[in-house]
């Protein structure tokens, strides 16, 4: 569980830290501010994607680290 929340926190840091920056450049008329309200777009929708992968995968190493292997306990050896 504290994954979880370490992993939504620092999601949330970074898409705000991304959208006060686009916001910033925006206010500034800044040249590079396409390309950095490109950025906050991109962002927003990766960085949730990446962070739901991320807890999958951690869910799906949990389960099986914890699951007996059934394949070492039966003696069978697969032959080639």
């Amino acid at each position: 569980m504290k994954l979880k929340r370490i992993l939504a926190l620092a999601g949330i840091v970074i898409l705000v830290g991304l959208y006060l920056t686009c916001l910033l450049f925006a206010l500034t008329d800044h040249p590079q501010k396409t390309a950095v309200l490109s950025a906050s777009f991109y962002a927003t929708i990766v960085i949730p994607v990446l962070l739901y992968v991320f807890l999958f995968v951690a869910r799906l190493l949990k389960k099986y680290r914890n699951k007996p292997e059934d394949n070492a306990s039966s003696g069978h050896f697969s032959s080639l």
